[in-house]
């Protein structure tokens, strides 16, 4: 096996698992915001009854853990690499 293929894996692997603790990270943040915008309105009641869906956040969390998951995947495939 040539250097690159499982140097190209690690860092492969590395960049998905980076991006899903950013997308879990930025999931939370868009969550908090829209929550704490929610507080800040004189009636919270009202607009919860008629509050449209905002699946963004959990969509972001969701995402960045499936980029975990093949990020981790793809460094388990450089590590095995490495080692054959």
């Amino acid at each position: 096996m040539p250097l690159q293929d499982w140097l190209i894996a690690l860092a492969l692997g590395a960049f998905f698992v980076l991006a899903g603790i950013g997308g879990i990270i930025w999931g939370k943040r868009e969550e908090k915001a829209y929550y704490d915008a929610i507080i800040s309105r004189p009636d919270v009641r009202e607009y919860l009854e008629r509050r449209p869906r905002r699946p963004e956040s959990q969509a972001l969390r969701i995402g960045g853990w499936v980029a975990i998951a093949v990020g981790l995947f793809l460094l388990g495939l450089g590590a095995y690499l490495f080692y054959t």
